[in-house]
């Protein structure tokens, strides 16, 4: 399986300018406060809130950011409603992007995607344009893994409860699941004593394409672009 995963921006938040920190902040608090507006504020009941804190505490993110959106989410706090939207991105050389975005002003954050879209030559796509193209995945990743005393009888205890694949790859242990089962594994991964790095639902590319140097260049400038503007929380593309 391939595809981007907002786990790199995690291990490389320590190093991020101050501009680029306050974005982040920015989307952190923004999923905290549409998971607790679709489940409740508790993360005890609300797992998708829980990995929302879980991410956003790892980003260094303030605790009382981290209150103040969940007050938010459950109506505790006066201001716009932060919804979730994905757009569907068209590019050259066949490239699709799914861009996910959690925005208090749906004008605003289609308007400043559309720009950077024009500058690299992309386009915004008609529904279900790209997103056939793609299917989602539970996804969890355990570092230091090799610490992992009886790895065997753990990776013979998820193949029992479901996983979808489970790879070594990058230095990491990856764990792949139906999106529904994300929960029941990590649960089943903590209580065997091991730590989960990371958790979240991601979009994979069903047949991912390879692009030339120079279009390359020009979709790693779109992106850090993506990554900048605070109302786009994540981006998936099919690209190998």
């Amino acid at each position: 399986m391939s595809g981007h995963s907002r786990w790199a921006k995690l291990k490389h938040f320590k190093g991020a300018l101050d501009a680029k920190k306050s974005a982040i902040f920015t989307k952190f608090g923004h999923g905290i406060t549409v998971a607790a507006r679709q489940g409740g504020g508790d993360p005890e009941t609300n797992f998708r809130l829980r990995l929302a804190i879980e991410q956003a505490r790892r980003a260094n993110l303030p605790k009382e950011n981290i209150e103040r959106a969940i007050k938010r989410g459950t109506g505790g706090l006066g201001g716009e409603e932060v919804e979730e939207i994905f757009y569907e991105v068209i590019g050259p050389s066949n490239i699709a992007i799914v861009v996910e975005a959690l925005t208090d002003n749906k004008n605003r954050t289609i308007s400043n995607l559309r720009r950077i879209l024009n500058r690299y030559g992309f386009s915004l796509g008609q529904k279900n344009s790209v997103l056939w193209m793609f299917e989602r995945y539970g996804i969890l990743r355990i570092t230091n893994f090799t610490r992992i005393t009886n790895l065997e009888d753990l990776e013979l205890k998820l193949i029992e409860a479901g996983i979808e694949d489970i790879k070594k790859e990058n230095g990491e242990l990856t764990i792949y699941t139906k999106p529904g089962d994300l929960q029941k594994i990590k649960e089943a991964v903590e209580r065997d004593g091991t730590q989960v790095d990371y958790a979240g639902i991601e979009w994979f590319a069903k047949n991912p394409i390879q692009i030339d140097e120079g279009t390359q260049k020009k979709v790693d400038a779109l992106f850090a672009e993506l990554d900048e503007d605070p109302d786009i929380n994540d981006y998936y593309s099919n690209i190998e």
